[in-house]
């Protein structure tokens, strides 16, 4: 004998013949997704750190990005920077994969071993760390890559690299679409 009936925010529960009870639902902000367009160049200084485009940083003060050293089979590596949302779904799409598939713990070693967490400081900027930009030939310059729902930062180099390499499968990438 349960019926409810959203009306501002809340829920109403009615039990038996005589009893009301209501509950206030919490309240979900609804918030703007992010979307990691365009492509930027910027400097990196001695400390490793390279600026984020301000619509790029994440909306809570506290949320931390999740930078990755990836693969490019061809060019070398980039640094993948995932929010908070993304790497929760990457996680996911992992945990999800047979436990009988050794690729499922190769990925989680090597995203494990291969990851940093980062904040944005107050200065609108990540620190990359040693390692990861030496992987990732970032040194004085970077491009920023958006990738709708995540980015990468590329050296000048191998990023005009995996350009060219983009340019050759972009007419079949953009028949999928069709």
């Amino acid at each position: 004998m349960w019926r409810k009936v959203v009306k501002n925010g809340s829920l109403w529960v009615k039990m038996g013949f005589s009893f009301s009870l209501r509950i206030k639902m919490a309240s979900t902000k609804n918030t703007v997704p992010t979307y990691y367009n365009s492509r930027f160049r910027h400097g990196v200084d001695d400390k490793r750190r390279v600026q984020i485009p301000a619509k790029w940083r994440p909306q809570k003060a506290a949320a931390e990005l999740t930078l990755i050293l990836w693969p490019r089979e061809g060019v070398g590596s980039c640094v993948r920077v995932l929010p908070p949302e993304q790497m929760a779904k990457l996680m996911q799409a992992i945990d999800e994969m047979p436990n009988s598939d050794p690729k499922k713990v190769v990925l989680k070693r090597i995203i494990g071993s291969d990851s940093a967490q980062a904040s944005v400081d107050k200065a609108g900027r990540i620190c990359l760390p040693e390692e990861m930009a030496r992987n990732a030939s970032v040194k004085n310059e970077a491009v920023l890559v958006g990738l709708l729902d995540r980015f990468e930062i590329w050296s000048p180099e191998r990023y005009e690299k995996v350009q060219a390499a983009d340019a050759e499968l972009a007419p079949d990438a953009f028949k999928l679409m069709e």
